[in-house]
């Protein structure tokens, strides 16, 4: 079930809140939004939400073993981080390292032909972030398993996030404010997200689809290029999409998600880009593995094998493809290029700095969408060659830019950037602010209106990180 989806609009979203609204004690809240999470889950992966209960069983027995009195806590947490690997390994990864093994001399293994479950990633990273929190400060220990379960199984952010924290969440399980004005700011976040998937990630993504389906043979530079500047607006409107509307049903449901993208593309090296994008998951990577590697803490030499191992694992996360490792890796390495200052990117004009953060992101971004290595290269290889126009392919090229295209990658452009930010702190007087508010909530309901009417025409379009 996608939140862009006629049954969770009209059915599932309509009736959980309805419920919850209905319910006076939080505790019976909570237990309504457990059961809603399961179903929600269950709805998509009937057969494997018995392994996300295993993981619930698994690590709430984990948490338990962290009290202070127990000498073994440093054991039992290394127990618990490797369990929740291994499990994630099996069901993500298998297929992948097989496929590595097969490709070494004489090394045939059978491929296990494993389906990926839907948000495998997300919880378990969530899981982990528990019993590693009940490690740092056994005041985290959840003694109660609806409320752990509560926590990985919550459906605003169970299946494509954003990561939330254990010590983020844990207060707001049994102290939330459900005031109607924090309702209603929900409400309108999540039209923007649902706006933003559906009106121009979905439009971004026919162009980039098209593209990225063409032969190498009928590839051009304008169409290469094409593609990639959709698929770089595509993804961001698809992801943020998403995010604003977890942290909007958060906000319904009275709970406080932090932000996780911050106008990306507005950045001007990629050490920003990367304090701007998907921050739920940088930060998750930071906490609880960079830092415990060392961080910056152990000399220079040290610090950059840090970071290039987090970008790699960065990369894996995001999917069991070489392709992947390779877009960790190109983010890590232009990291490592800055802190050390060889691109001193600093001394640079503001255009420039904010050219060359672009770039680079739609090159890495090429690795990220492209089918495999060889792809990405060739796709790469033909954005620079000016060989390769074609009567053919302009026409081709001409056949994408449709009114709707070209006013959805206007707006995708101009929505990059934080104009709304500005005219909210614009609109910083009380009269003015009042209007603004009132405005907001009209453009909101035409929003509304639009992504109903498209929702009933739109052919199935699922969210880029549900593969993750």
């Amino acid at each position: 079930m996608v939140f862009s989806s006629p049954v969770f609009l009209f059915i599932f979203m309509t009736s959980v809140y309805i419920l919850y609204r209905m319910i006076p004690r939080m505790t019976a809240k909570n237990v309504l939004l457990l059961i809603f999470s399961i179903a929600f889950y269950t709805y998509g992966e009937p057969k494997a939400v018995v392994l996300m209960i295993i993981s619930i069983l698994m690590n709430y027995g984990f948490g338990l073993a962290m009290k202070q009195e127990n000498k073994a806590r440093k054991p039992v947490l290394a127990v618990a981080v490797t369990a929740n690997l291994v499990m994630l390994g099996i069901f993500k990864y298998a297929g992948f390292g097989a496929d590595l093994l097969n490709s070494l001399p004489f090394v045939s293994v059978p491929i296990p032909k494993i389906a990926l479950p839907i948000g495998i990633s997300f919880y378990t990273f969530q899981a982990m972030s528990y019993v590693i929190d009940a490690y740092k400060d056994p005041k985290y220990i959840q003694k109660n398993l609806y409320k752990l379960a509560l926590y990985i199984t919550f459906f605003p952010q169970l299946v494509a996030g954003p990561i939330v924290k254990y010590y983020d969440f844990a207060d707001q399980i049994d102290h939330r404010k459900n005031d109607p004005e924090k309702t209603a700011q929900g409400i309108r976040r999540f039209i923007i997200g649902l706006s933003k998937k559906l009106l121009i990630a979905n439009t971004m993504a026919l162009a980039a689809d098209y593209v990225y389906g063409l032969d190498n043979s009928q590839l051009t530079l304008p169409l290469a290029w094409l593609g990639a500047v959709s698929y770089l607006f595509q993804i961001y409107f698809d992801f943020s999409g998403y995010s604003d509307m977890a942290i909007g049903l958060g906000a319904m449901f009275g709970f406080t998600f932090k932000e996780n993208f911050n106008y990306p593309y507005i950045s001007q090296s990629m050490q920003e880009f990367w304090r701007r994008w998907h921050i739920s998951v940088s930060t998750w990577f930071k906490e609880y593995l960079y830092i415990p590697l060392g961080g910056n803490r152990k000399g220079k030499v040290r610090t950059a094998l840090n970071k290039l191992f987090v970008f790699f694992c960065t990369g894996l996360w995001h999917g069991a493809s070489l392709n992947f490792i390779v877009w960790g890796l190109i983010n890590g390495g232009f990291l490592m290029l800055e802190s050390y200052n060889i691109l001193n990117t600093k001394k640079w004009p503001r255009f420039f700095r904010h050219f060359y953060a672009v770039f680079v992101t739609i090159l890495a971004f090429v690795f990220f969408r492209a089918e495999d290595l060889g792809t990405a290269c060739r796709f790469i290889g033909r954005m620079f060659d000016p060989t390769s126009f074609s009567s053919t392919g302009y026409s081709m090229f001409m056949a994408q830019l449709t009114p709707m295209y070209l006013t959805m990658l206007a707006l995708a452009i101009l929505f990059s950037m934080p104009v709304i930010k500005v005219l909210r702190e614009r609109l910083a007087a009380p009269k003015a602010a009042a209007a603004g508010e009132s405005c907001a909530y009209v453009v909101s309901l035409l929003l509304l209106a639009v992504c109903i009417i498209t929702l009933s025409s739109a052919s199935y379009n699922p969210f880029i990180y549900f593969r993750f």
